[in-house]
């Protein structure tokens, strides 16, 4: 699988009903889950003062980054996604990079 560094901001329509809003979040609470259990989702963060996240995320290609998995949240229509593909670097301190 390809590893893809994920930026999503969420905007919420203007005049969405409150109730559809918890809904939805909820539901992408679920989601979430579910691509985390299938190896989709690797790790989530929001930076510090700001309502975004970014993700690490591995799908066999971009297509299906979009399709099958990003395209699968509830909160989806509302995002507007940054995607950059990512790959090991030499000297990752994790050890998987091939650094000696």
């Amino acid at each position: 699988m390809k590893e893809f560094l994920v930026g999503l901001t969420t905007t919420v329509p203007e005049g969405t009903d409150p109730a559809e809003v918890d809904r939805r979040r909820a539901a992408e609470a679920v989601r979430a889950g579910e691509l985390a259990a299938a190896g989709h989702l690797v790790r989530l963060w929001r930076p510090v003062g700001e309502l975004r996240s970014v993700g690490l995320w591995r799908a066999a290609d971009e297509a299906e980054l979009y399709e099958k998995v990003l395209g699968t949240l509830p909160l989806w229509p509302w995002m507007t996604p940054v995607v950059t593909a990512v790959q090991s670097h030499p000297n990752d301190p994790d050890g998987t990079g091939g650094a000696a």
